[in-house]
Formats: structure tokens, C-alpha cells, sequence
């Protein structure tokens, strides 16, 4: 292994969000956890913020009030001074948009809100958040790098029907593009501009919350692909009380889809070919890395054969994607690296220890650990590379 991603957690290291005070046992935790790490020669990128604003923010407003932008700032300044000698490459972010849609679109995660403009204004204070934590970085540290984590799931419309390509169109503008402009190009683009303003969805902004958006330079992006998204236009028109994404389109089964079992995801490596192509020919072949791309199974202790889990299908899922990545490559693609999500069996805020995603093993019961089938694969294939 080359590399390997972490989060801190901003509440467990930090107490008084305002002074952001330091919990002396958590700096402990997480300096002996990246020493660790660093022991064995692993590049260490550490992510600052993965979906876990503290609870006291959020009820002084979280990412709605400006003022969280300046204690998120005050945090991330905090942990580059604690561990910026340590650390190799940092991330301001992971998945704003999934944080918000599940948050302030879909009702998936606290706060359970349910309100476009709302969730227009969040993403917005994050991008702002994000813009201000990269240009101070760039003033203290201007040879290393930082990054945020994106996550794209491309929209592909039922046909070339024309109100099917404008499901998809407006879909990706919303999901896609909104990200991937402001990050990359500093601007939003003329149609979602358009959009917000018929639909009064502009969010509060200053103009120097602008010009910091527009002087951020990331290092290169970081993106996680899972999944597309197969949109048509919507069967029924009717009057809503209030817009939502899915008053401009519907989703669909694709007759021709792959379906991994056990998740009940898509499974479409060519979607990671097409995002591959997006970059390179819409972003100037921006550097980019997968920074996630792997298969959830639910109840995998039932292809385990003695001690070692048998995920061929994994195996087969890594196998696709490498080989559309690697002809993306070949190609031009401006693509450095690819990880997989994730190397040993996590949590999630949704459902717990329910999937597991890893290569290697975590047995909940004993606190152990073992090696899957993949991660055999993986490791010949790291031997392979290094030939």
C-alpha cells in the first residue's frame, strides 16, 4: 500500500468550538494512530470533516449559519498545527454534496431536513469553508498538497429522446457540474445560474466568499465512483408545494443493468471510463485519483471457506473497473492513482457493520482481523505494479 485516507473527527478533538480547545486525549490518539502509519512507509492523507459536524453546531444553526464556515477554519487551522509535520497530503471534505443530501435533501441523516433552497445554502457554506481552508493552507504549506473528496454518480438518460436527455442534463447540472465548477473552475455555470434564479434558490453569499472560491487551487481532486444514476423524464406532471431535485426528473431500472446481490447497486465500470473523459475534456485533464470504487456485501461470513472469505465477485468488480480506468489512461486521462473503498470492514452512518466493503476482515465478535480473497488479489497486483 502506497497511501491510506483517515478522518479526525472534529468533536472528539476539539471541545470548545469557538477557542477550539484541544482534547488532550483524542491529539494523543490520533498522532500515535499517524505514527503508526507513517512506521510502515505509507503515504498519510488525512480528511478533515466526513459527514460529522458537531451536535453543538448544529444547534446554533450548522452549516446554514455563515459563522460555521469561520469555526470549521479555526479546526482546520488547529489541526495543521498539531499535525502538519506528520501528515503528507490533506483533505478538506469528503462527499459535500452526499452530506447534504442526506442531510438537507432526502432526510437520511440528523438534521432529517428536506428543503432544496435550504440544501442550496449548505452546500454553498461548504464550498466557501473549503475555498478559505485551502487558501490559508497554500500560505503556510506551499509544497505540500491538499484536496477534497468528491463523490459522482453521472446521470445517463432512458433514451435520446429529448425530454430524456434533459432529465439527464438537469440531473447532472445539479449533482455534477454544481461540484465540479466551483471546485475546479471557480464559477457556477450559466444554466444552474439561470435555474437558481427562476426557481429562488440563490443562496446567501458575499462576493469575497466569491473570490475566495475563485482563488482555491486544489492540488488535485479526489473522486469516489460507486454507481450511475439512469434518469427519464418525469411520467406525471403535477404542482408541488415546494421544488425538489426529483420535481425535474424521475429514476428508472435499466433493462440492460447489473446488480450487485447483496447491496442492490448498479454495477457499471463504464461509468468510471465516462468520468475519466468528463475531466479530461471538460477541466482541462485536471490531476485527479479514485479516491473510493468498491462493493458492499451484506451477511459475507456466508462465502467463508474456513478462515478466509471467498470474494471472487469483488475480485471480478475491481478487475472491470481497473481495466475502463486503465483505458482511460491510455487515453490521456490524467488519472495517478485509484483506491479502494475500503481495506478493511467500517461502519457506516446509515447501517452500521450491515455491508462490509473491505478487503480485509473485522470479526465484530472476536476483534479480529483476517484476510479476504481480494486482498490476496490486491497484493499480487501491488506486486505486479512494482516490477
Amino acid at each position: 500500500m502506497e497511501t491510506y485516507r483517515i478522518s479526525i473527527q472534529w468533536s472528539r478533538l476539539i471541545y470548545n468550538f469557538e477557542k477550539c480547545s484541544v482534547n488532550k486525549d483524542a491529539y494523543e490518539f490520533y498522532l500515535n494512530y499517524f505514527k503508526e502509519i507513517k512506521k510502515r512507509k505509507i503515504k498519510l492523507i488525512v480528511n478533515l470533516h466526513h459527514f460529522d459536524t458537531p451536535y453543538e453546531i448544529f444547534k446554533n444553526g450548522g452549516w446554514e449559519n455563515k459563522n460555521t464556515i469561520e469555526l470549521y477554519l479555526k479546526y482546520a487551522k488547529k489541526c495543521f498545527g498539531l499535525f502538519g509535520d506528520i501528515v503528507d497530503e490533506w483533505a478538506t471534505f469528503n462527499e459535500p454534496s452526499a452530506n447534504v443530501e442526506c442531510q438537507y435533501l432526502y432526510g437520511f441523516h440528523f438534521p432529517k431536513v428536506q428543503d432544496f433552497k435550504r440544501s442550496i445554502q449548505v452546500y454553498f457554506n461548504l464550498m466557501v469553508a473549503h475555498s478559505k481552508t485551502v487558501n490559508y493552507f497554500k500560505t503556510i504549506y506551499p509544497n505540500k498538497k491538499i484536496t477534497i473528496i468528491v463523490s459522482i454518480n453521472p446521470a445517463y438518460p432512458r433514451s435520446q429522446n429529448k425530454a430524456d436527455l434533459q432529465a439527464a442534463e438537469f440531473r447532472n447540472m445539479i449533482f455534477v457540474y454544481f461540484q465540479l465548477n466551483l471546485i475546479l473552475k471557480g464559477t457556477l455555470t450559466k444554466q444552474l445560474e439561470n435555474f437558481l434564479k427562476q426557481y429562488d434558490l440563490i443562496p446567501q453569499y458575499f462576493l469575497e466568499e466569491f473570490e475566495e472560491i475563485k482563488k482555491a487551487k486544489i492540488d488535485y481532486i479526489a473522486l469516489n465512483y460507486y454507481q450511475p444514476s439512469r434518469v427519464k423524464a418525469k411520467e406525471t406532471k403535477k404542482i408541488e408545494e415546494k421544488i425538489m431535485p426529483l420535481s425535474f426528473y424521475d429514476y428508472y431500472e435499466w433493462p440492460k443493468r447489473r446488480i450487485n446481490p447483496h447491496r442492490g447497486w448498479e454495477i457499471y465500470p463504464q461509468g468510471l471510463y465516462d468520468l475519466a473523459m468528463l475531466i479530461k475534456n471538460e477541466y482541462d485533464n485536471f490531476a485527479w485519483m479514485i479516491s473510493e470504487n468498491g462493493m458492499g456485501v451484506e451477511n459475507e461470513e456466508k462465502f467463508k471457506i474456513e478462515v478466509i472469505i471467498n470474494d471472487d465477485y469483488r475480485i471480478e468488480f475491481i478487475e472491470e473497473h481497473l481495466q475502463f480506468l486503465k483505458i482511460a489512461i491510455d487515453q490521456g486521462s490524467n488519472c495517478f492513482g485509484y483506491s479502494l473503498w475500503t481495506f478493511i470492514d467500517c461502519w457506516s452512518w446509515a447501517n452500521a457493520f450491515k455491508n462490509r466493503y473491505g478487503i480485509v476482515e473485522y470479526d465484530l465478535e472476536n476483534k479480529k482481523t483476517f484476510i479476504k480473497k481480494s486482498g490476496i488479489y490486491i497484493s499480487e497486483l501491488i506486486k505486479l505494479k512494482s516490477q
